[in-house]
């Protein structure tokens, strides 16, 4: 008895020992006890932000921000549990911050990324580490810059595969591959955000879409660098396929074959066999190809991979409508002939129907081994308008609807950066930064799917506006879209958690009537959601992850613009539901 007392209470000296340590040591120190004792396996990364020199489109050729010198940049990858170290290394000519694409980050919002919410941006000649912590995510996620414009270049795949002694709940693969949906420009990209930024005008529109960073075939001087990947015959293949196009939604399809989705945003998925994805800006999908179409020497055996560009909005707007292709090619012995590819046929530019159809059909896996926890009960409800606007501006600085520049607004709210970042201002009560009055409920009601607006619509202010939020509580929000400067889709990333998309609708949400369709069973688990033109999504999650947390929309003009918020989620009354304290070398405003 005296053995079993002096070993629970050598237990718990041990436990408040740490808990003193917590709030002793640095960051730095306190992780690496933590990393020691857990049966974590630690990464280590290092960025260097860069400048190299790329061409494209013939001549067309630019030095570009990378990582290491790579466009697109470098994998991370990792297995569920573990803990990766990031030093970032600012050797650009320009200031930069990376952030870690959907996943949660417990309790360190300190590296999470985004510029003047979480941190002050990395200066040029300096660097900060950064912890990512893999918790939960499991599957395929992904890296960017989160500056300016320099995420159309600074950017690469996050892959997290099942904890060691764990497999994923699909079939085994002999092989994976990974698929980035990208935009290329020929100007500058700084030149690009520069240019709009100054006139108050729409962004310049790229000049081709790209897998990999390559255009395709169809491109001009491109078919030489078109990506592409080798099969065999009878084996399964693993397709990560991430968008991380600055405002393009695309349709992705292989050519004579299905796909099947078996996860979303780093979460497993019901099998869901298609034809084709539809994936919108932010997200990633985890697909399964069947090479089942190589039967014989005279079968086809080059297919295309295709991303065409979904434009669910008003199409006479500048667009990029370039298609972009990559080729899954069979291994045959002997020399390969160049053969055509087979096309797919994917639904056209304009099929809202087809689009919805395909995010209809995502279900969380439910399983034993991954269950789901959608919040039955809310404690916090929010209705969030979405809308394109303009600012109050001086007339004549832009071309178009009462010649203003472009803004963008959240219940009416046009988010401002500020200049000292929201994390640092609310860990350490310094005033006068924001404000905590984000509303719950649009401050005008009107038909938000016309096609008529009061002009006094048009019009928002800029702010910096954050929604506080109890440690714990259980929040659901719908974005309802609205049609103000013409209506698209908006997709919504949301940081620092990952929500129960619950339902989706078009029209203006009835708050009576909608919520009897929600799926509060087998919703799909995500962290980037498209809410359709002239329609509704509502999402749920709970607010257990202390810290500050950034809201926007993924078509990065939008953001820009101010189509973005901020939740606070204060502290729990354990020390393990608080926010960690800052690590030492965090950047300085």
């Amino acid at each position: 008895m005296f053995r079993i007392c002096f070993y629970f209470g050598f237990v718990l000296i041990l436990f408040y020992s740490r808990l003193f340590l917590m709030e002793l040591l640095s960051p730095s120190m306190l992780f690496g006890i933590f990393d020691r004792a857990g049966s974590a396996k630690i990464h280590h990364y290092t960025f260097v932000i860069k400048e190299a020199t790329y061409t494209r489109l013939c001549n067309h050729t630019k030095t570009i921000l990378t990582v290491n010198g790579l466009y697109p940049g470098p994998t991370v990858s990792a297995c569920k549990g573990d803990i990766v170290y990031v030093q970032v290394i600012n050797k650009g000519n320009k200031n930069i911050t990376i952030h870690w694409h959907g996943v949660n980050q417990p309790r360190d919002p300190w590296s999470d990324g985004p510029e003047y919410i979480t941190q002050c941006p990395i200066k040029s000649g300096a660097n900060f580490t950064q912890r990512i912590q893999f918790t939960e995510e499991e599957g395929t996620l992904w890296w960017h810059a989160h500056t300016e414009f320099d995420r159309a270049t600074v950017h690469g795949a996050i892959v997290i595969y099942p904890k060691f002694g764990t497999s994923s709940p699909f079939p085994k693969t002999h092989k994976e591959f990974t698929l980035i949906l990208g935009e290329w420009w020929n100007a500058n990209i700084t030149d690009v955000y520069d240019n709009a930024m100054q006139s108050g005008c729409d962004f310049q529109i790229s000049d081709a879409n790209t897998i990999n960073g390559q255009p395709g075939d169809f491109a001009p001087c491109s078919a030489n660098d078109t990506f592409k990947v080798q099969v065999e015959q009878g084996k399964r293949y693993l397709f990560r396929v991430i968008n991380s196009a600055m405002r393009t939604e695309f349709f992705f399809a292989i050519a004579g074959h299905n796909v099947t989705v078996v996860g979303s945003d780093a979460s497993y998925t019901k099998p869901y066999v298609n034809e084709y994805i539809m994936i919108t800006p932010g997200q990633t999908f985890d697909l399964l190809l069947e090479a089942n179409q190589l039967i014989n020497s005279s079968a086809p055996y080059r297919y295309y991979i295709y991303a065409t560009p979904f434009f669910d909005g008003n199409v006479a707007g500048p667009r990029d409508p370039n298609t972009t292709v990559a080729i899954l090619e069979y291994k045959i012995k002997g020399i390969t002939p160049q053969l055509k590819p087979v096309s797919p046929s994917l639904p056209n530019f304009d099929n809202t129907s087809a689009a919805t159809m395909f995010t209809a059909g995502l279900r969380s896996l439910a399983s034993y081994d991954h269950p789901v926890s959608v919040p039955q009960t809310v404690d916090i409800s929010m209705y969030i308008t979405i809308s394109i606007n303009k600012k109050q501006f001086p007339t004549g600085v832009c071309a178009g609807p009462i010649g203003r520049p472009f803004a963008a607004s959240m219940n009416n709210a046009s988010f401002q950066n500020p200049q000292l970042d929201i994390l640092d201002a609310y860990y350490s009560s310094i005033s006068g930064v924001y404000s905590t009055d984000f509303p719950d409920q649009p401050p005008f009601v009107y038909n938000f799917t016309d096609t008529d607006f009061p002009r006094q619509l048009f019009v928002v202010d800029k702010s910096t506006k954050v929604k506080v939020l109890e440690y714990n509580t259980t929040v659901e929000i719908v974005f309802q879209g609205t049609n103000i400067l013409g209506g698209e889709n908006h997709p919504m990333h949301l940081h620092g958690h990952r929500f129960y998309v619950v339902g989706s609708g078009f029209g203006n949400f009835n708050n009576q009537t909608d919520p009897l369709s929600y799926n509060l069973v087998d919703p799909p688990l995500m962290s980037t959601i498209g809410v359709p033109k002239n329609g509704w999504a509502t999402i749920r999650f709970r607010a257990a992850n202390p810290g500050v947390w950034f809201m926007h929309c993924h078509v990065d003009r939008h953001m820009i613009w101010g189509m973005d918020a901020v939740f606070i989620t204060k502290n729990g009354n354990s020390t393990d539901a608080n926010i960690l304290p800052p690590p030492a070398d965090r950047p300085r405003c």
